[in-house]
């Protein structure tokens, strides 16, 4: 195991940033989650961190170690890639056995010891029934775990997983999501996962670190983040169905979101009368209901363009008239109801959690 601390690493390529200045610790033992959107630069930091590329400028190290001038082979990593990188022509068996097998002469193991290595990754992974198979006799699962189990028997300080689970469907997804974590838990092996799916970030990370446009916006427990998002960027992008982010206004002891108006929360930050400010509402906290819902309090009145089923949540997506402005707002359907489509409902948001940003900078106001 190992901590990683990465210090001002930079990465250009020719004129162009691909990652400004960026510092970062992964604490030992940890199952830490680079998310964010395609080509935020999770990846290239990935890379960086296997030795599969070279830094601009900055600082790699493990252990308090500096390792950034090392081979690949000289920083103990395991990579496992999204396209699983298998050998085609190799049994499961020898795919497994190939990092034991071509390992330094001083650290070569004995081919009975490499064969036991093999049987006990297989059988904690449950392919031991699968060793004499070729991959292409192997479905998308069973191929992700001979990637796993030919990273971790080389038993690395650092494993490292590049989108390992994006090429399946999503059952599958959510069982091999509880296979890692159980796997973490046994081996207790540094981990730092790439992913573009804020799900999986929340399921799986100790803690995270969204990035956007090569900047870290956020590092913290994934409930911290969620709770507390440092700005719109992270409000935005963790948490499905997307928070609603509206304009609004303070007027008195009440904050006017469109055609919605809310309860200032008593630990509000202090804004003038009239500020304009982003106001951030997730759609679990949004109630649509009948239109002559007496009880909707600071409601608006939409007509529904969307109904989305999740399980037991029926999320609406449905549009409010502001003036001349219309505000498109995701919320969850009351207990019961069911809208059409073009159904006139009624929209409110009577014990929400507000989150106040500053719309110039998109920063967090305060805690609220």
């Amino acid at each position: 195991m190992a901590e990683v601390r990465i210090e001002l690493i930079e990465k250009r390529i020719g004129q162009k940033t691909i990652l400004p200045p960026l510092t970062l610790t992964v604490h030992d033992g940890e199952f830490f989650v680079l998310v964010g959107p395609s080509g935020c630069g999770k990846s290239t930091l990935l890379s960086l961190l296997a030795g599969l590329d070279q830094p601009t400028a900055g600082r790699i190290l493990f252990d308090g170690s500096d390792v950034t001038d090392l081979e690949p082979r000289e920083r103990d990593v395991a990579l496992v890639f999204q396209s699983y990188a298998l050998y085609p022509h190799m049994t499961v068996r020898e795919n497994m056995a190939f990092p034991l097998s071509v390992a330094p002469r001083a650290k070569r193991l004995e081919q009975k010891r490499i064969e036991e290595e093999v049987q006990r990754v297989a059988g904690f992974l449950g392919l031991s029934a699968l060793l004499n198979r070729r991959p292409r006799e192997l479905s998308g699962g069973q191929r992700q775990r001979v990637a796993l189990g030919r990273a971790l028997i080389r038993k690395p300080r650092l494993f490292l997983l590049d989108e390992p689970l994006s090429n399946l469907d999503a059952q599958l997804r959510a069982s091999m999501r509880a296979e890692l974590l159980r796997l973490h838990k046994e081996l207790k092996v540094t981990t730092v996962y790439v992913t573009h799916d804020q799900t999986e970030a929340m399921t799986l990370g100790d803690r995270l670190a969204a990035l956007n446009q090569g900047r870290i916006q956020q590092v913290g427990r994934p409930h911290d983040i969620y709770a507390t998002p440092a700005n719109l960027f992270v409000a935005s992008f963790m948490g499905y169905p997307p928070m609603n982010l509206l304009s609004a206004r303070l007027r008195n002891d009440s904050i006017q979101a469109g055609p919605l108006y809310l309860t200032r929360p008593p630990d509000a930050p202090t804004v003038n009368q009239g500020q304009t400010l982003t106001v951030g509402l997730r759609p679990e906290d949004i109630v649509v209901s009948p239109a002559n819902d007496t009880g909707a309090e600071g409601a608006g009145f939409g007509i529904v363009r969307l109904t989305e089923p999740s399980g037991p949540t029926l999320w609406v997506t449905a549009e409010l008239n502001d003036h001349d402005e219309v505000v498109t707002i995701i919320g969850s359907a009351q207990a019961g109801f069911v809208p059409k489509i073009g159904e006139r409902v009624a929209v409110s948001a009577p014990r929400a959690t507000l989150h106040l940003f500053d719309p110039t900078t998109g920063l967090r106001l305060g805690s609220s």
